[in-house]
């Protein structure tokens, strides 16, 4: 940077620094929100290249900085969020000058009308929005043969810790906030991709528990398990951001559930003793397939719990993952989409699923590096949701995800919380609607991230949140790449 003093500050202390030390500058005079703009600018422009992390910008992102500095001075800080540059994922829509594409170049010209409410709720919180991350396109939803973290409209989104899997579908998300790029991203989920990308980066990743976050002004894959959540270096910075994004919103009918934490304290849930006398159940065939190193790894973190003053219990949830109705995402898809897609930008030409599949088809030497089964499977269904196959699927993971798996079999076992190494097993609470929040735990010899999740019953997040901080605290899993 031609800037001296910001080129020190960039190498020397803005690497790791959390969000509330980035608050406690601006209030002290040392930094403003628009030179942590530059900074993070500068950051993407001399990492980005080897990671394919970063589609866009935000053109007014450095404008918007300089606002909010004079309202602090004016005014005060409007929350813990204020003047904080953070990221948005493709797929979530941002009434501005940049797109929203799900990672698509069927959709590289799309405008958003206007921000989804979870853009809202951060730009109302004096959040700066930077840009936005690429993409698994379609989130993971185009081809059962496509790489984690590939876009048509993005490339390949490269994993910053080494030639390892970079997890999806937020993988841009996750990649460039293990290599601050920005203080911390939204990401989304359906079924892991928000924990997976945390995990292989390194990160806390929140998925919430469907009903807290409104899902409007997202592109959608289903509209049952769908979630926007945060994805931060620190337990800490990801519930900075995960209260921000918390409310009803009249136009998603589920979040009346969110009504409960209006004003809700959630920063009393850091607690460095948050361990002491939690039960913990472990159910082992939920990642059988799971690698020598990585169980070797688990084991030691249970010994660091137990020391920690947790109890581990050995359970069996009653529910496979392979149970679980693919059925319902793929139904729910093919609805939600072409809902979205119908009420888009009316100068956006791309109307409908059978519409990407013509697209694709006509550009096929760009778009089907992977093929996309996935989306001509889901056309050929009604798209109305009335097949006795996907009310069967619903109805079997409501019961075995949520009322046998994730409710009755923790009760039973009188267990506070599910423990699960990695991403192994997040897609029974996802199936239920259910939270899970990761941590980074450690590296492999190789250097790949190694991290635990903690997943509870609906509406536990104040709980993991205790469980993940004080996990965090005691072992002090996270490493730079």
């Amino acid at each position: 940077m031609h800037h001296q003093k910001l080129e020190s500050y960039r190498t020397g202390k803005l690497d790791e620094m959390t969000i509330a030390k980035m608050q406690e500058e601006m209030e002290l005079g040392n930094v403003t929100s628009e030179e942590l703009v530059l900074m993070y600018k500068e950051n993407i422009s001399l990492r980005n290249q080897n990671l394919n992390a970063m589609l866009e910008i935000n053109p007014d992102a450095l404008l918007t900085a300089q606002a909010l500095d004079f309202e602090r001075r004016q005014k005060g800080p409007r929350s813990k969020l204020h003047g904080i540059p953070l990221l948005i994922k493709d797929n979530i829509d941002t009434g501005d000058k940049m797109h929203t594409s799900a990672g698509s170049l069927a959709l590289e010209n799309h405008y958003a009308l206007r921000d989804a409410t979870v853009v809202e709720k951060l730009r109302a919180a004096g959040a700066v929005i930077l840009g936005k991350t690429n993409m698994t396109e379609w989130a993971n939803f185009m081809s059962d043969k496509m790489t984690n973290g590939y876009s048509s409209r993005g490339g390949q989104v490269k994993n910053p810790y080494g030639p390892f899997d970079v997890g999806g579908s937020s993988s841009g998300a996750a990649a460039a906030i293990a290599t601050n790029l920005a203080a911390a991203a939204i990401g989304t989920e359906t079924s892991g991709s928000i924990i997976n990308p945390a995990a292989q980066n390194s990160l806390v990743g929140i998925k919430p528990t469907i009903g807290l976050i409104s899902r409007r002004g997202i592109i959608p894959l289903s509209h049952t398990q769908d979630t926007a959540g945060p994805l931060a270096r620190t337990v800490e910075d990801a519930v900075t951001v995960f209260e921000a994004l918390i409310g009803k919103d009249e136009e998603d009918t589920i979040t009346a559930f969110a009504e409960t934490f209006n004003s809700y304290d959630w920063h009393q849930h850091l607690k460095k003793n948050g361990l002491s006398s939690v039960c913990f159940g472990v159910d082992r065939e939920l990642f059988k397939k799971i690698g020598d190193e990585q169980l070797d790894a688990f084991e030691k973190a249970l010994d660091q719990l137990r020391e920690c003053g947790a109890d581990i219990k050995e359970i069996s949830l009653g529910a496979d993952q392979e149970d679980l109705g693919f059925a319902v995402l793929l139904h729910e898809f093919k609805s939600d989409l072409n809902a979205y897609l119908a009420s888009s930008n009316p100068g956006q030409p791309i109307r409908s699923l059978r519409d990407i599949i013509s697209f694709n088809n006509e550009h096929s030497t760009t778009m089907l590096k992977f093929g996309q089964n996935l989306l001509e499977q889901a056309d050929r269904l009604s798209g109305m949701l009335t097949e006795r196959e996907y009310v069967e699927a619903l109805e079997r993971n409501r019961f075995l995800a949520a009322e046998q798996g994730m409710n009755a079999s923790l009760q039973k076992a009188r267990v506070d919380a599910l423990l699960l190494p990695q991403d192994f097993g997040c897609n029974i609470g996802a199936a239920a609607g259910f939270p899970s929040i990761t941590v980074p735990y450690c590296q492999t010899q190789a250097g790949e991230p190694f991290s635990i999740t903690f997943a509870g019953q609906a509406f536990d997040e104040p709980k993991l949140i205790e469980y993940a901080y004080a996990f965090e605290h005691a072992t002090k899993g996270r490493q730079r790449p």
